[in-house]
């Protein structure tokens, strides 16, 4: 079956993949707000209100909430990242409207009680403590911050504690007011689910909200800076950022076949080179992360003290042999790989859901799957050696470091080293 999609007067939109032989389906709500949205002063309220959204509305204790979906044998949750804060739910067929109805309360009856406030807020302060105890989480905050400084694209999503800390009510409110409306909500559904019903049940619970005009996010700046600290940890932690394709560049696809090629499996040139010939690390890899209006090309690796500056130069002469040209068996083998996930994260309802609703904020149509496996066969190797030249040839990278850094190489030493 195809994609359903529809749009209610007040600018929310639908989006229903019917999968005909499940038992089970996934419907969530998408907002498109997160991270990149807040004000300086408000850093990590976003995530603070997707917390807040499951401890209680007029109609529903924070226990009945659990308790509701998991009398069927349900599941929800929720997670925010920089321009998307998503509540979605695993139900049984029959079970769709229910779960629908109750992500509906929570997103928009939140009751924000004082005492509920105080008790997450303690949840999240662990939250960040544990991040901060775990290198290879919060070395990658650092270097969104130092690739986007000074910006509300590089700030954390979960906030700095002192902001954590001082969040009221009122705060929780404002976000809601300003970025909540109902243009800005998806609802996307797949798996076992009937998308009249599902029209029909959206109808009755957000017909009635009225549009409000849409809050949008100041533009992201990359300014490829670099941050580094000494911790007494076994390993030192590198990252490396590139500035690489927004969401609806046409390079997008490039950049990510190039992330897969560079580092995307055992196969590729950064795991055959640092792991597996010269021994210097247990973990590395590349990915490409695509957002409205930029991307981020990160390298990992974590490497011993006495390792760290071999590792790190010889990552950027790969990346500039890489830019020199890629064989086509790198190219075929990265192309597979991406329609193969691809392919793979669409089985469940849940993949599905998600690539709806992500489809919707960045096209503001579903493309079909046809479309995006053409435009991935599509990519050349010249298109991949513009773009690896692009990258390589610009500001050069972001960089964070974290553990005992006492050999590793400034970015200016590495910025000369990937010119050489």
């Amino acid at each position: 079956m195809s994609v359903v999609t529809d749009r209610l007067a007040n600018g929310l939109r639908i989006a229903v993949d019917p999968m005909p032989g499940l038992h089970s389906a996934t419907v969530g709500l998408f907002l498109t707000a997160g991270g990149r949205h807040e004000r300086a002063e408000q850093c990590g309220v976003a995530h603070f209100l997707e917390h807040m959204a499951f401890k209680g509305t007029p109609s529903r204790t924070a226990l009945r909430i659990a308790e509701e979906i998991e009398d069927v044998g349900g599941y929800i949750n929720a997670y925010t990242g920089k321009e998307m804060t998503a509540y979605y739910a695993r139900v049984l067929e029959a079970d769709v409207e229910m779960a629908l109805r109750l992500l509906a309360d929570i997103v928009l009856n939140p009751l924000f009680a004082e005492p509920d406030i105080e008790v997450e807020r303690g949840v999240i302060l662990q939250e960040i403590g544990q991040a901060h105890d775990t290198p290879d989480d919060i070395i990658f905050d650092w270097l969104q911050e130092s690739a986007y400084p000074d910006q509300p694209f590089g700030r954390p999503i979960l906030g700095p504690a002192e902001r954590v800390s001082a969040f009221g009510r009122a705060d929780l409110a404002g976000f809601v007011g300003e970025h909540y409306g109902p243009d800005q909500i998806i609802l996307a559904a797949a798996g076992a689910v009937d998308a009249d019903a599902l029209q029909a049940v959206a109808e009755d619970l957000f017909g009635g909200l009225a549009s409000r005009p849409k809050a949008t996010a100041p533009a992201a700046r990359f300014a490829a800076g670099e941050r580094r600290a000494f911790r007494d940890l076994e390993q030192v932690h590198l990252t490396l950022g590139f500035e690489g394709a927004a969401a609806r560049s046409q390079e997008v696809y490039a950049a990510q076949l190039y992330a897969i090629a560079m580092g995307g499996g055992m196969s590729s040139r950064l795991f055959q080179e640092l792991r597996e010939r010269r021994g210097l690390c247990y973990s590395v890899f590349a990915q490409a992360s695509a957002y409205d209006d930029t991307g981020l090309i990160s390298l990992y690796a974590g490497t011993g003290p006495d390792q760290i500056r071999e590792l790190a130069e010889l990552t950027m002469d790969e990346l500039r042999r890489g830019a020199e040209g890629l064989a086509e068996a790198e190219i075929e083998r990265a192309r597979a790989q991406m329609k193969a996930g691809l392919l793979m994260g669409l089985e469940g309802p849940s993949g599905r859901a998600e690539r709806l609703a992500r489809q919707l904020a960045i096209w503001d149509r579903v493309p079909p799957l046809e479309e995006t496996l053409a435009r991935i066969e599509a990519v050349t190797a010249a298109d991949l050696r513009d773009f690896a030249g692009r990258l390589i040839g610009g500001a050069g990278p972001a960089l964070a470091l974290l553990g005992p850094i006492g050999d590793a190489p400034d970015r200016e030493a590495l910025v000369r080293r990937l010119a050489a």
